[in-house]
């Protein structure tokens, strides 16, 4: 075989393994659902759960307490009204 042969097939070779390693771990079944209304819920969320920073910290799972009123947590459209002590700000969502 040439040597650039060899190296095409080589190359090839590892995109279809690395193409087969990602259908095999990713969940395309839960990527497909995203038309599914969200709503934030806030109240809910156990510590170093959140979903997004508030007025104490900067970002996602820094929450040092459970059912901190201000952390927030994204739940389908509906749940949070479910869910005790769950509350839903109007303005949002």
């Amino acid at each position: 075989m040439s040597r650039i042969l060899l190296n095409s097939l080589v190359i090839m070779s590892a995109i279809g393994a690395a193409v087969l390693a990602v259908s095999k771990t990713v969940d395309f079944s839960a990527l497909k659902d995203s038309s599914e209304k969200r709503e934030r819920c806030y109240g809910v969320v156990r510590a170093g759960k959140n979903d997004c920073g508030t007025s104490t910290h900067a970002c996602a799972a820094q929450s040092e307490v459970d059912g901190n009123p201000e952390s927030w947590i994204m739940v389908p459209k509906g749940l949070c009204d479910k869910l005790i002590s769950g509350v839903r700000r109007s303005n949002e969502g």
